[in-house]
Formats: C-alpha cells, sequence, structure tokens
C-alpha cells in the first residue's frame, strides 16, 4: 500500500501534528525522517523493516555501510538517520552537562553517553582541581587496553601540565560488560605506583558498560 493510500488521519505527519510526537511509535517517527520509501514499500514498512533488523540501541551503533545493506536505503536516507541519531546523542550531553565529580555515578554519567557505545576500547583522563571540578578530560588511547598500549607518561604529562589535583582514569567495554580483565588491574596496579611517586592522586578508575560500570576505588581496589 502507498503512503497516499493511507487514510490521512492514519499518516505519521498528521498524527504528530494531532497528537504529539509521543505517540507515535518508533516506526512512524523514522518514516517522518525517511520522509518516502521505495517502489516496493512505503516509508512506514521500509521504517519497519529496518527496525526489525536493528532495533533502536543496535541503531545507534550502525554504520552508513551497515544501513546500506537494507534494500531501500541508500547514502541519502543512511545519512538522515545517522545524523538524527547524532542530533540525539549530543542533546543528551548538553543535558547531562557534569561539571563535578561527587561519585563514581556521577563519572558513569558523564562517559556513558559518550564512550559506551562505542566499538572499540577508548582510554579517558578526567583532570580535577581540589574542590572535585572537571579541569579538562582527555582521550589519550584508542583499542585494547594494555601496559603498552597505556603508557604512565601520556597520562601523568597532561595533568602535571594541568596541575590537577586529581585524575580519573575511564575506559569502555565495548562487550557492555565492564568486569575488569587481568590487563585491566595490571594497568591500574601499575598506574597508581606511577601516580604516588609523582604525589598525584589517582582517585578511580572507572569501566564503562552499556548499562553499568565497574570502579575500582570502590572495591577496594585503588
Amino acid at each position: 500500500m502507498k503512503i497516499s493510500q493511507i487514510l490521512p488521519e492514519n499518516r505519521p505527519i498528521e498524527r504528530l501534528n494531532k497528537l504529539g510526537a509521543s505517540a507515535l511509535s518508533d516506526a512512524e517517527l523514522l518514516a517522518i525522517i525517511l520522509r518516502t520509501g521505495t517502489k516496493s514499500e512505503n516509508v512506514i514498512d521500509l521504517s519497519n523493516k529496518i527496525l526489525s533488523l536493528y532495533n533502536l540501541p543496535k541503531l545507534v551503533d550502525c554504520t552508513t555501510t551497515e544501513l546500506k545493506q537494507i534494500k531501500g536505503i541508500g547514502t541519502t536516507k543512511s545519512s538522515q538517520i545517522l545524523a538524527t541519531l547524532e542530533l540525539c546523542k549530543r542533546i543528551s550531553l548538553a543535558k547531562n552537562n557534569i561539571t563535578k565529580i561527587t561519585n563514581a555515578k556521577s563519572v558513569y554519567d558523564l562517559m556513558q553517553p559518550k564512550i559506551g557505545h562505542l566499538k572499540q576500547e577508548e582510554f579517558v583522563v578526567i583532570l580535577l582541581d581540589s574542590k572535585n571540578n572537571i579541569l579538562k578530560e582527555e582521550t589519550i588511547a584508542k583499542g585494547t587496553l594494555n601496559s603498552t598500549l597505556i603508557h604512565p607518561r601520556e597520562v601523568f604529562k597532561l595533568a602535571i601540565k594541568e596541575s590537577a589535583n586529581s585524575i580519573i582514569l575511564v575506559h569502555n567495554h565495548p562487550s557492555g560488560d565492564p568486569t575488569p580483565s587481568e590487563q585491566d588491574i595490571e594497568v591500574t596496579k601499575k598506574l597508581v605506583e606511577v601516580a604516588d611517586k609523582l604525589e598525584l592522586e589517582l582517585s578511580d578508575h572507572l569501566i564503562i558498560g552499556k548499562e553499568t560500570f565497574f570502579s575500582f576505588e570502590e572495591k577496594g581496589l585503588i
């Protein structure tokens, strides 16, 4: 059925204007973003097909290449989807404007939207002043965490340069499981030893998962 054959009051845009965006299904909202379907299926059917292959959490992690493998999705439509999802991420980050660290949960709330969805590990250093206000955060490495990749010099030179009172280390586990590996524990121990020698406080090391986190400080490992 073509979209023009659907009763006007049942079309996504008309329903949105009448009932508000919150009343629409995921497929209807996606249909408004895509605007048009294909010769063989209307835009609502196309949207349902996309969501049957990738639910919303998985859609966030999709690439243009993956989306273009779906029949009916080309460069323009894949770009529309990814641009919309990226805008949603940025809105979420703007609302979550954390400037002070009070506990491990506040670190998780700050970093999960930024690195929790990534498909590779990223290692971030958060610099704090004496009142735990965030001075700066910086990604210093990407890839599987190990003692070769994470060199203490790279971790602490930024803290010294910015005159930080303390630092927090954060990295993500793409698997979604924040349980530390032996490498995670080994690297953390090494960095704690170096921090002590430099008379810098390493307050915590968080591993970010999809929906939860692991805090070395909370578990008594720092």
